[in-house]
């Protein structure tokens, strides 16, 4: 029994552990809130983050970080990206050199416009090999065994492959990928359209307009990942498309239900007050920046964000694109001399 560390306890934490559990690992969860630990203890399951599921009897639950990651190989680290840095930067002293650190939130850091493997090159030694984790993965049906697939990206070789060994299973199919930046990307841009997606079936536009949706929000991820580094077909997978549809369309997604509440009039203030974590409430602002440092028009993270941040209503943020200018689907290559055509 190999063990695992599984850092933040929220629903995806929780499922991970219950998961590792199930495929013979030892998996030791750490649990930031104190009064949660007593909670499972006592209650034998994640009341606040995954309520009605058993938490497995192998998993070890403690609050103290340090113990969590003493002598462990593997560590999965899945906390909110508002709390990402603080966590990694407090349990880095105690990571051991040639550890596997993977990331498995899908978030984007205020301020710095960091991903989460980039946070986690920044603070742990160079030692430490660094993956990343994503893909369309409902917490809730992880945790009761459902079959699932997902990507583990990294850039040191054999990092991916460990950890798909180590890992997968025939109820998790995990593929690997060498584009760090577009599985991460598409873990978070997703986050947006489904808030957007949501906006458009609180205000009852159909699923036609969904459908669009979710094209042209691939569309944006594509071309913001394509603009940093990553690779086009990246977001045709699973940590792209596939975990966008999901999202965008699946009954469990916290986004989506975010941009339902909103489109029924619920104040963002409200939601906010909930502990379970949307992180495309956070990411839009983020997107947007980097879009903008980029050059890269992001129409539909442009009218997400001015219903989060600028107070838009949502009805009048959907009318925006509905407006815009028509164009083309696919742009065609810029005309060059040298490609072979005759001069002008």
């Amino acid at each position: 029994m190999k063990p695992i560390a599984i850092l933040g306890a929220g629903a995806w934490g929780t499922a991970l552990s219950l998961y590792a559990a199930r495929i013979g690992l030892r998996p030791t969860l750490w649990v930031y809130e104190q009064e949660l630990v007593q909670l499972i203890d006592e209650r034998k399951e994640n009341t606040w983050y995954l309520p009605g599921i058993p938490l497995d009897g192998r998993v070890h639950v403690t609050n103290h970080l340090e113990e969590a990651v003493a002598n462990q190989s593997t560590i999965l680290v899945v906390v909110p990206s508002h709390a990402y840095r603080a966590v990694v930067s407090q349990v880095a002293p105690s990571i051991s050199g040639g550890a596997t650190v993977v990331n498995a939130a899908k978030g984007l850091e205020e301020g710095t416009l960091r991903r989460m493997t980039e946070i986690l090159q920044e603070l742990l030694p160079p030692s430490v090999r660094i993956g990343t984790l994503s893909g369309p993965t409902f917490a809730k049906e992880v945790a009761m065994g459902q079959p699932t697939a997902a990507v583990v990206a990294s850039r040191v070789g054999g990092v991916a492959v460990s950890i798909q060994t180590l890992l997968g299973s025939a109820g998790l199919r995990l593929y690997t990928s060498p584009d760090v930046i577009g599985v991460e990307l598409g873990g978070a841009l997703k986050n947006i359209m489904a808030i957007a997606a949501g906006l458009s079936d609180g205000l009852g536009l159909g699923e036609n307009a969904r459908a669009a949706l979710i094209t042209r929000g691939l569309a944006e991820m594509t071309r913001l990942g394509v603009a940093l580094g990553a690779r086009s077909e990246t977001f045709a997978g699973l940590s792209g498309l596939g975990d966008l549809v999901l999202t965008a369309a699946g009954t469990l997604s916290r986004n989506r239900r975010v941009g339902l509440e909103l489109a029924g009039g619920r104040p963002l203030e409200e939601i906010l007050k909930e502990p379970t974590v949307a992180e495309g409430i956070r990411t839009a602002s983020v997107a947007l920046a980097l879009a903008r440092r980029v050059g890269v028009e992001m129409p539909i993270t442009t009218q997400v964000e001015a219903v989060l941040s600028r107070g838009v209503a949502p009805r009048e943020a959907m009318e925006s694109l509905l407006r815009r200018s028509m164009r083309a689907e696919v742009e065609e290559p810029a005309f060059r001399l040298d490609q072979g055509e005759h001069d002008a």
